[in-house]
């Protein structure tokens, strides 16, 4: 009988779980995994990361809104959850979340998956930390994802705003409506994608040095993966907080008793505002929250992201 060629190293022939020192062997991110492994894998971790986090949400899109009201404007994180909790009450931390969770299942399948896609087609699983490809693909990604994301998150700022009467979404989907018509959904997106595109390539591609530099062997280790997320998070949250800032003024714009901020209605005018009203101080707010907010869901995104796939691979293998 003819000796069979051993199984090339790079693909093994089948994961297996190590006992010693923690760590389960694991293949290559993005190699030999299906497509809609990913894109499951991506939905279940953005609902995860959204919805531990949203207090949090709140109080960076209270923080970052030019208010007049002198009960919604706080000077700390601390404070803010304070003053929302004992004046508004528990339930007013978590208004909006049903926009969050309907909106980021769908829209972090997409995320993932075009991510993986894009990452495998320009070469960023090849050997070596690929910066171009998977920034490239973390832009693509990020295009794709908003384009659908963006009428949620315009609904969850409303509502997570102080004196907001919105009860449901639909109630506030359709008052937006009325009110501001079908441009309220996404006139923002522009300034979203000036953030996010930048944010996203920061983000994959920090998060993917990190993760061959405290892991060269690349096997599975969800500490490593949560620990490349967070740097990966504080990265591209601390890089992009004055376009954050702009966002939230256009999204939250009809809400406002300003009639030079009710009809900003591009990025230029929401920069040209803040820094008129605040100077370059102006678009530092909610710096602290929003870094706090992305340390800890990015490092929950990845670590979910990373467990969910490798579950679902093994779940496909046993049928």
């Amino acid at each position: 009988m003819e000796d069979l060629p051993p199984p090339t190293p790079s693909v093994p022939a089948a994961p297996t779980v190590e006992t010693h020192e923690g760590e389960i062997d694991y293949e290559g991110l993005g190699e030999n995994v299906p497509l809609h492994i990913n894109m499951i894998a991506g939905s279940l971790a953005g609902i995860t990361e959204h919805a531990v986090m949203f207090p949090i949400d709140v109080v960076r899109t209270r923080m970052q809104v030019l208010s007049t009201v002198p009960d919604a404007s706080y000077t700390s994180m601390t404070q803010a959850i304070s003053r929302i909790w004992t004046g508004e009450g528990f339930r007013a931390l978590w208004r909006g979340i049903a926009s969050v969770i309907l909106g980021a299942g769908p829209a972090h399948a997409l995320y993932f998956g075009t991510y993986e896609l894009v990452k495998d087609f320009t070469g960023g699983n090849r050997e070596g930390h690929q910066f171009a490809s998977t920034a490239f693909a973390g832009a693509a990604a990020t295009i794709a994802a908003d384009a659908f994301m963006n009428p949620f998150d315009v609904i969850k700022q409303r509502m997570q705003l102080y004196g907001s009467g919105f009860s449901s979404i639909s109630e506030c989907a359709k008052v937006l409506y009325r009110e501001e018509g079908l441009r309220a959904f996404y006139v923002s997106y522009p300034t979203t994608l000036t953030m996010t595109v930048p944010f996203t390539a920061i983000q994959f591609a920090t998060y993917e040095w990190a993760k061959k530099v405290l892991n060269p062997a690349e096997t599975y280790s969800p500490l490593i993966h949560a620990l490349s997320g967070g740097i990966a998070g504080a990265a591209a949250a601390a890089f992009t907080n004055p376009l954050d800032v702009a966002k939230t003024l256009l999204q939250t714009r009809g809400c406002s008793t300003d009639p030079e901020i009710r009809s900003a209605t591009r990025m230029s005018d929401a920069f040209r505002l803040i820094y008129r009203k605040e100077g370059w101080r102006g678009y530092w707010r909610g710096i602290t929250p929003r870094i706090f907010t992305h340390v800890p869901s990015n490092a929950l995104c990845w670590l979910s992201y990373e467990g969910f796939r490798y579950v679902l691979k093994q779940e496909q293998k046993l049928f």
